[in-house]
């Protein structure tokens, strides 16, 4: 788990965004909970500019964090599905509340 800053004002803020800050954290878990469970192949179509490598890191940072799980099924080849941890689902909200506000901003500042 990554280090809990001890700092006094916006503490609370820092450490969530030390847990959802990755470049693509954010996006993967608006996936996952938008579809639920995802493999690593499904979640990799779904950020096809995203590497194998950064996808795999930024899992693996969303673990450790306990933020999601990960199955890993002995088959050949092997199948590994990921989901949101019942720790996870409380930042439900907040993605939520970045696809709104994202949602909001490509209606006012995009080409359409």
């Amino acid at each position: 788990m990554k280090e809990i800053y001890n700092c006094d004002v916006g503490c609370p803020i820092q450490n969530t965004l030390q847990v959802i800050s990755g470049k693509w954290k954010s996006v993967i878990l608006y996936h996952l909970f938008k579809f639920g469970v995802l493999r690593f192949s499904e979640l990799q179509a779904k950020l096809p500019y995203v590497t194998k490598r950064m996808l795999a890191r930024q899992l693996a940072e969303l673990e450790e964090d306990n933020v999601i799980d990960k199955k890993v099924y002995a088959t050949i080849p092997v199948k590994t599905e990921y989901s949101v941890s019942e720790f996870g689902t409380t930042l439900q909200p907040v993605i939520k509340s970045m696809e709104i506000w994202g949602t909001a901003y490509n209606d006012v500042y995009t080409v359409k």
